[in-house]
């Protein structure tokens, strides 16, 4: 007879896995509710800055530094080469244009001249023997010319005589014909030599001409070297002060080369530097203004210039009104540049948060001021005080703005 066997209670072994599964599953619930649950940091509010946006004017502005510098600068540049002889004015003086600030010498410039001179003088001479053969020649042909014309009438006559002799048959024809082929050969070198002496005549004018005119460009060539030399004395074009003139007695200057600059104190002008953020807004015409002993002086852009260097380009203001009184080139400015109208927005002051959101979100306050929340927004201008608000913010949001360094990465904010 079999002998039934009693079941004991508790776990069996072939529970085991079912356990272990549910174990998991309520691990995992546990981490889907819990893990992905918004993170909280914990922060001091009295180490944070919070600021309230607001809707009001924005000024569409940029503050630059400008530096005073002369309305021109002219280049002091001698135009022939030369070794420094004498400076005559130093750094700082007032010169008028025509002043006289460099002396220089350069004996190859003199040897030149002596030459130009010679050769003149060599030309001049063979001219004048030209002139004097020719007008030998001249007469020499014109006393020829005489000569034969002499002879022609006296052959002429004697060949009129001797014809009428022929006709009443005094003379032989042979007689005759002999005066005149005489009278023939004598009236054809006449005509010869008559137009020999048209053709020495045009010849020589022509060669005249030719010497005259060579003459004359050596004239002027001299003249030119001599005005050369004469540029050695390296003079100031303008009116004004004399900013630099970086030379030494002895020293070698070639013929272009910048040894200084006379600057135009007429006028000045500013040139400021801005950053490249700017470089599609800023344009010729755009005004600004800067406050100097309380008073506000008005300038305009007149240039904007094209090239960008590390991260800035240059502009230059002139001055529109009154100019502040002792100015002086080398003088720094804060002027307020004018880029656009001002409008009514939403602004908030600007921060150091700005640094770690590139202006795409930032921490609101709860309406009860213990949380503060992430939320995206979107920055349209700024001044340097103020961004200007175009989404995310409504007016009257308390919203933190000193730097997020502690808590980039958190969602939310707990004060404490």
């Amino acid at each position: 007879m079999d002998i039934p066997i009693k079941q004991t209670k508790g776990i069996k072994r072939r529970h085991l896995p079912w356990i272990g599964g549910g174990i998991m599953l309520l691990a995992l619930i546990g981490w889907i509710i819990f893990g992905t649950h918004t993170s909280v940091y914990k922060v001091d509010r009295r180490i944070v800055n919070i600021a309230k946006a607001e809707k009001s004017q924005f000024d569409d502005y940029v503050r630059i530094s400008g530096q005073v510098t002369p309305i021109s600068i002219v280049q002091v540049a001698p135009e022939e080469a030369g070794i420094v002889e004498e400076k005559l004015v130093e750094e700082g003086a007032k010169v008028k244009a025509g002043d006289i600030l460099l002396r220089l010498s350069n004996s190859n410039l003199d040897m030149q001249i002596l030459n130009a001179e010679a050769e003149l003088a060599e030309k001049q001479n063979l001219l004048r023997n030209t002139q004097v053969t020719m007008q030998q020649d001249k007469l020499n042909n014109e006393m020829e010319k005489l000569q034969l014309a002499q002879e022609l009438t006296r052959k002429e006559r004697t060949f009129r005589q001797y014809e009428r002799l022929y006709r009443e048959d005094l003379v032989s024809r042979e007689e005759y014909l002999q005066t005149k082929e005489d009278y023939e050969l004598t009236a054809g070198k006449h005509r010869l030599i008559v137009e020999r002496l048209q053709q020495d005549s045009i010849y020589r004018s022509i060669q005249m001409q030719q010497m005259e005119d060579n003459l004359e460009n050596m004239q002027r060539n001299l003249t030119l070297i001599r005005d050369r030399k004469n540029k050695l004395a390296v003079r100031s074009k303008i009116d004004g002060e004399l900013g630099q003139l970086d030379v030494e007695l002895g020293q070698s200057i070639g013929a272009g080369q910048k040894v200084g600059q006379v600057n135009d104190l007429s006028d000045f002008k500013i040139e400021a530097y801005i950053d490249e953020h700017y470089i599609d807004r800023v344009r010729t015409g755009l005004d600004g203004a800067f406050t100097r002993q309380e008073q506000s002086f008005p300038v305009r852009i007149r240039k904007v210039m094209p090239e960008v260097r590390d991260g800035r380009f240059c502009t230059e203001l002139v001055f529109t009104g009154k100019r502040p009184d002792r100015i002086r080139s080398g003088q720094n400015y804060d002027i307020n540049l004018q880029l656009g109208q001002s409008t009514e927005s939403i602004i908030i002051p600007k921060g150091s948060f700005y640094q770690m959101t590139g202006g795409k979100w930032i921490f609101v306050l709860s309406p009860d001021g213990t949380h503060a929340y992430r939320r995206n927004i979107r920055i349209g201008r700024q001044n340097p005080r103020y961004y200007e608000i175009l989404e995310g913010l409504m007016p009257g949001e308390q919203v933190i703005i000193s730097g997020y360094e502690s808590y980039k990465t958190s969602d939310e904010l707990e004060f404490f």
